[in-house]
């Protein structure tokens, strides 16, 4: 596995002088690797779900996308929605023949300079850009979670 932290097999090293010796846990990479994904779980996790609140949510289906399109421990969020990333950067386009923000299929859009309107009815809180607007709200509370399970034994 790629993400696995490698060691020297039975490796001992010996000062001459000094009276140290350094040897290498045989499970060492192994206990790393695994707290390393436990601590990207959480961080995965709760992204998701400090997200929410700030999800446009007119029928809560962009936030299942999370959900859906995410590995968690990835380290990667992924939305399944096709309108995710429309909606993420909150700027209307438009049918290029009609104007209108509706295009018939195969048609492409036009990115305007209009910001979106978006419903506050299920997310108050709701608007573009939400994994930063979360990240500058909670990070704290992710880094120390991240930090208590970096601790554990």
């Amino acid at each position: 596995m790629s993400g696995r932290i490698r060691q020297p097999r039975n490796a001992e090293i010996k000062a001459k002088k000094a009276e140290v010796d350094l040897v290498w846990k045989q499970t060492f990479g192994k206990e790393q690797s695994d707290r390393f994904s436990s601590i990207q779980k959480f961080i995965d996790s709760e992204c998701i779900r400090l997200m929410r609140p700030y999800t446009p949510a007119r029928n809560e289906i962009l936030s299942k996308g999370a959900v859906l399109g995410t590995k968690i421990g990835s380290g990667e969020i992924h939305y399944v929605i096709p309108y995710a990333r429309y909606q993420y950067y909150g700027k209307l386009m438009v049918s290029g023949v009609t104007g209108s923000s509706y295009a018939r299929h195969g048609e492409s859009k036009t990115l305007t300079d209009r910001n979106l309107n978006y419903s506050k009815f299920r997310h108050p809180k709701a608007q573009k850009m939400w994994f930063e607007t979360m990240k500058a709200d909670h990070k704290e509370h992710i880094l120390r979670g991240a930090a208590a399970i970096a601790r554990r034994k």
